[in-house]
């Protein structure tokens, strides 16, 4: 149990590191938190008018949803670490990048960082959610709703890819892939209600002042 209580503290702690305020510093740009939708995050960051910066959010948000994930993968089994807490360790990292603590609990969307997550869970069911994430941006050029869909994709892949092989090892994964779609939907509901009211901004459209 104290194994468990502590992975899931140090993924909490990776997953708190806000890449897109601190590549944002890095990079001589202005706090993502400022300007835009004030998320940070790789979006709100590529509005900065950097690419690049927003290119290496993207992957250090992924990455520290993989990490965890992996760290426990590669050295938890002499600690009594297995299934359960790979998937206690992505979502501890995904919680992370929700409510960070080194930037006063004000986080980002956890889109990025929760494919890390699911690509370390299992290579198969991160590339089954991101073709279905870029099927909808590419139909509907909506990046809240690609990532929505992505919410409910995840657990639903999860628990089709596994069959009977789900109980007894499976179930961790899935709650722990439930629990964060429920989160991202969440975190997006602003956004939702822009999409049913029409308003929502398309991926390439400039935002009226």
């Amino acid at each position: 149990m104290l194994a468990h209580l502590l992975t899931a503290l140090a993924a909490y702690l990776i997953g708190s590191l806000s890449f897109a305020v601190i590549v944002s510093r890095g990079m001589g740009l202005s706090d993502p938190r400022t300007y835009g939708s004030g998320n940070p995050g790789a979006t709100n960051v590529l509005r900065s008018g950097s690419k690049a910066a927003a290119v290496v959010t993207l992957l250090l948000d992924a990455l520290k949803g993989w990490l965890p994930v992996m760290l426990v993968s590669w050295f938890g089994a002499p600690y009594g670490l297995g299934a359960g807490a790979q998937a206690l360790a992505g979502l501890a990292a995904f919680a992370g990048h929700l409510w960070p603590v080194f930037f006063r609990f004000a986080g980002g969307k956890g889109v990025a960082t929760a494919a890390g997550v699911m690509l370390a869970l299992g290579p198969w069911l991160g590339a089954a959610v991101l073709a279905g994430w870029l099927v909808v941006l590419l139909l509907a050029r909506y990046v809240s709703l690609a990532s929505i869909a992505a919410g409910v994709l995840a657990p639903t892949c999860d628990l089709i890819g596994a069959g009977a092989s789900w109980w007894p090892l499976e179930p961790f994964r899935t709650l722990a892939l439930t629990a964060m779609g429920l989160l991202l939907i969440w975190r997006h509901r602003e956004n939702i209600r822009r999409l049913l009211a029409g308003t929502e901004s398309k991926l390439g459209s400039r935002k009226k002042g």
